[in-house]
């Protein structure tokens, strides 16, 4: 069982967060189809459950990392949603200034670290933010979330040995939803119990319904307080499901109507709105001001990046390492 107790308010806030992301990603992909977002485009509906979960035990200090399926993490570690938003416009307020677009949000100020279109690319980075704060000496952890698909990198073998080794403060976590891109977990591995992968190297691993958020926040907060007390990483499989394809592009040939509905059945927003009804939390007209609220936080973001600025080309030479003293370079 939990250490945070599961009240009211924590109802409340996991209906109002996953709600969030649901609509945002919702008129994400409406601005898609009009051109407004180009690029890449992920969207995270259907999976709303593993962050509003993880979110009722984080706290700001805590560093998250996550693939290119992002714009909820932002939204759910702090970062604001015109911020969100204007990003994938690719406007100058936008969260990376523009320049990284649907894959790739940055808010140092939230301690969110991306968004990196590297499939498994963040796994050792998030290894290295958790190697950071033991070394500052924090009881600060870090949240490494993955798709099913990074989990056949090597960097994922090679950081959980180090992990393990060093006993980081990081919690890995597979955002299993069936599929990487089109290809279903099945045919790609032997072993489909990918929290599995955990164990050889010492790892306290296991599965979790990632459908629902009560879950999700019991098995997380005992990998946070296993990571803050100095006990080591944690490797949780969400088992959860996107009702969309892999990007806008993805025409979802390989899996039926008929699986798709079934996940919707278990839809996490109407499973915690049904909670908070028969536990007398919340009457109908709380529901509808919160829709009211949510609409007018999406409506505002859209507006924001409709008004805001395109990035200067003098940005073109902004935010970009160079050491001009770097001393391997001979002409």
């Amino acid at each position: 069982m939990s250490s945070i107790e599961i009240t009211k308010d924590t109802y409340l806030m996991w209906y109002e967060s996953m709600l969030l992301m649901r609509r945002f990603e919702e008129k994400t992909g409406q601005l898609y189809g009009q051109q407004k977002i180009r690029g890449f485009c992920h969207l995270y509906i259907g999976q709303e459950a593993v962050l509003a979960g993880a979110m009722s035990v984080l706290r700001r200090e805590d560093g998250m990392i996550t693939a290119y399926r992002d714009h909820a993490h932002a939204i759910a570690k702090g970062t604001a949603p015109k911020a969100v938003m204007a990003e994938m416009y690719g406007k100058a307020t936008g969260c990376s200034k523009g320049k990284g677009g649907s894959m790739h949000m940055f808010d140092k100020e939230n301690n969110f670290y991306g968004g990196h279109g590297i499939v498994g690319g963040q796994i050792p980075l998030g290894a290295g933010v958790a190697f950071a704060e033991k070394f500052k000496g924090t009881d600060n952890v870090c949240v490494t979330y993955m798709g099913d698909g990074a989990v056949r990198q090597g960097a994922l073998n090679e950081t959980f040995n180090m992990a393990a080794l060093w006993n980081l403060p990081v919690i890995f976590i597979c955002e299993n939803n069936g599929y990487a891109m089109g290809t279903s977990v099945a045919r790609t591995t032997k072993e489909t119990d990918i929290y599995k992968l955990g164990l050889p190297y010492g790892i306290p691993s296991s599965p979790v319904d990632g459908m629902d958020p009560v879950a999700v926040h019991n098995a997380m907060d005992e990998a946070v307080q296993r990571a803050r007390n100095g006990e080591g990483p944690t490797f949780l499989e969400m088992r959860t499901y996107r009702y969309k394809g892999h990007s806008m592009s993805d025409p979802q040939k390989y899996r039926t109507k008929d699986e798709v509905e079934s996940y919707k059945a278990k839809d996490p927003i109407e499973v915690v709105k049904l909670a908070i009804e028969e536990k007398g939390y919340a009457d109908e007209k709380w529901f509808e001001e919160i829709a009211a609220k949510i609409k007018g936080i999406v409506d505002e973001s859209v507006q924001f990046s409709e008004e805001s600025p395109w990035p200067d080309a003098s940005e073109l030479y902004t935010d970009v390492y160079v050491q001009n003293d770097y001393p391997y370079i001979r002409d």
